[in-house]
C-alpha cells in the first residue's frame, strides 16, 4: 500500500465532498483501484464516505429537503441488491464499467442537461444511486446529473445529498460485509485516512463559503474526464 498516494487521494476527495456534497467516491475510486484490489477499494471508499457524511451532517442538517430525502432512500432500497451482483465481477470489466460511467456522467454534466424535478425522477435517481453504491461504491453520478439540471440552491443540494449518503453507504457496507466479509488492509487504510479526511472537511468548508460555482464545476469536469480516461487506459494496457 502506497501510504502517501492514499493520503493525497483522501485529502483531495474529502475536500471536494465537503465543498459540494458530492465527489468523494467519484474522485477517490478511480485512484484507489490503482492501489488496491477492486473489492478492497470499493469497501474502503464506502466506509470512508460513510464517515465523512456522518462528520458533516449534524452541522448542515437544518437545510435537508426531507421529502426528497425520503424518495431517494425509497428508490435506493430497490437498487442495492441488484448492485451486489456487479460487486462480484472480475476486476477488469469492473474498472472499464467505472471509467465509462464517469465519462458519460461528465459529458452529461458538461452539456448542462436540464431535468425537471419530479417525485418519480427522484425515485429513479435513488434506484440508480443505490445500485451504483453496492456495485462500485459510487452513489454520486445520478444525483450530480439530476441536481445539475435543477434550480435548487447549493446548500439544500449539499445537505440533502450528504444525509442520503449516510443512509445508502451504511446499508451498502453492511450488506457487503455480511455477504462477502472484508480484509485487514481495508481497516488499516481506513485508520490512516481518517485524520486527512478531517483536514479535507475543514478545507472544504472554507472553500464552500467562498465558492465560485462555475469555476468549481469546470475543475470537477476536467478531473472527472482525466480520471475516467486514465483508468480506462491503465485497465486496457496493463495485463
Amino acid at each position: 500500500m502506497n501510504t502517501y498516494a492514499l493520503i493525497l487521494i483522501i485529502l483531495t476527495a474529502s475536500t471536494i465532498q465537503a465543498t459540494t456534497g458530492f465527489g468523494f467516491a467519484i474522485m477517490s475510486i478511480p485512484f484507489l483501484l490503482l492501489l488496491f484490489d477492486p473489492r478492497d477499494a470499493i469497501q474502503l471508499n464506502i466506509i470512508l464516505a460513510l464517515i465523512i457524511s456522518l462528520m458533516m451532517i449534524y452541522k448542515i442538517r437544518h437545510t435537508v429537503n426531507v421529502r426528497t430525502l425520503k424518495r431517494l432512500i425509497l428508490g435506493s432500497l430497490l437498487g442495492t441488491l441488484p448492485g451486489l451482483l456487479i460487486f462480484t465481477m472480475d476486476a477488469r470489466p469492473l474498472k472499464v464499467f467505472i471509467s465509462v460511467l464517469l465519462m458519460v456522467s461528465t459529458c452529461l454534466l458538461a452539456t448542462k442537461v436540464r431535468i425537471k424535478e419530479s417525485d418519480r425522477k427522484e425515485l429513479l435517481v435513488g434506484v440508480c444511486s443505490g445500485f451504483l453504491t453496492t456495485s462500485i461504491g459510487m452513489p454520486g453520478p445520478p444525483l450530480m446529473i439530476y441536481y445539475a439540471g435543477t434550480n435548487l440552491d447549493k446548500a439544500t443540494i449539499r445537505s440533502t445529498t450528504v444525509a442520503y449518503f449516510v443512509f445508502i453507504n451504511l446499508i451498502s457496507i453492511l450488506l457487503q460485509l455480511f455477504l462477502y466479509g472484508s480484509t485487514p488492509i481495508v481497516w488499516e487504510a481506513t485508520l490512516i485516512s481518517i485524520p486527512f479526511m478531517l483536514l479535507g472537511i475543514i478545507l472544504g468548508q472554507f472553500v464552500f463559503v467562498r465558492l465560485n460555482q462555475q469555476h468549481l464545476q469546470k475543475i470537477i469536469y476536467l478531473l472527472l474526464l482525466f480520471t475516467s480516461i486514465y483508468l480506462l487506459l491503465t485497465t486496457m494496457i496493463v495485463p
